[in-house]
């Protein structure tokens, strides 16, 4: 076997060495490539922190901490209006409970003409898919805005932000339930003269349903979240009363509103969760 000494190695046989094993020494090209762009990383962020002006947090850190202390100091508590709270709150309950109906069933229906083995029709099927693109596709607090500039402030316009924006997102996953179906279900209703009512009923709706149920309960909490936002932009419920107390400088009232909502979504998910293991079982968490 032949041996090599440090000594016995010299320029010619390190380039000899590099050219027969390029990789084994790195690639300069690749190298300048990572390094490059790294530092263009780094640019960009320290651009970005420019940009957002974060040396204001510093600056203003006082303020910050002045407004977290009033937060948790809660004062004059006998003069919150605790009726104007529990209406809010009361409202962005009911916006998303009707709101998501609403958005269920008509969901149910456009998904099966979005679904494949349900529309084999090419055109309808992907202009009923380039609808549902358009609605999800527009956040739920741009359909607030429009909604409260169509039908003027209050809880309907979160009602039919959360109806519009969940239809699109509901009839999509429906869609999709649909087309992951046993097929052989289907085709034995079909075998004993079923039309075609008798055959969503019998043959893919009872394959659907711990989905439907599953999808339908984890709207109804999102949307209760998120009628607290549209809330904020005009549409009605609790995200009103915590804008008009913020805009006043109250932060402790702030502070009480969104632990009563806190508790609010913590009490619906635990129903939920119990809906779910009743329907579904374990399946559900």
């Amino acid at each position: 076997m032949r041996t090599f000494t440090l000594a016995a190695i010299g320029p010619a046989e390190i380039e000899a060495a590099r050219a027969a094993n390029p990789k084994a020494f790195g690639d300069p090209l690749r190298r300048a490539l990572v390094i490059g762009s790294w530092a263009v990383i780094l640019g960009y962020l320290l651009y970005s922190l420019w940009l957002f002006e974060f040396y204001k947090l510093f600056a203003s850190s006082e303020n910050a901490v002045r407004m977290i202390t009033r937060m948790f100091v809660w004062q004059d508590m006998d003069t919150w209006m605790y009726e104007q709270i529990y209406v809010g709150i009361a409202q962005t309950i009911a916006m998303a409970f009707l709101g998501t109906l609403l958005a269920t069933i008509l969901a149910l229906v456009i998904a099966f003409a979005a679904a494949r083995n349900t529309m084999p029709l090419w055109l309808p099927r992907q202009a009923t898919r380039r609808f549902l693109d358009v609605l999800r596709g527009v956040d739920q607090v741009i359909w607030g805005l429009v909604f409260v500039r169509a039908v003027g402030l209050g809880p309907l316009a979160g009602v039919l932000a959360i109806f519009v924006s969940d239809t699109g997102t509901l009839a999509k996953l429906y869609s999709e339930a649909i087309e992951n179906i046993d097929r052989k279900q289907v085709e034995g209703v079909r075998a004993t003269g079923a039309d075609g009512a008798r055959t969503i009923r019998y043959g893919i709706l009872p394959q659907i349903l711990p989905v439907f149920i599953s999808l339908s309960l984890y709207s109804f909490e999102s949307s209760t979240r998120s009628a607290t936002i549209l809330g904020l932009v005009g549409a009605g419920g609790v995200g009103m009363v915590i804008i008009e107390r913020f805009r006043a400088g109250l932060f402790d009232q702030v502070a009480f509103v969104v632990l009563n909502v806190l508790v609010v979504i913590a009490v619906i998910d635990w129903i939920s969760a119990r809906i779910r293991k009743r329907f579904i079982g374990e399946r559900g968490h």
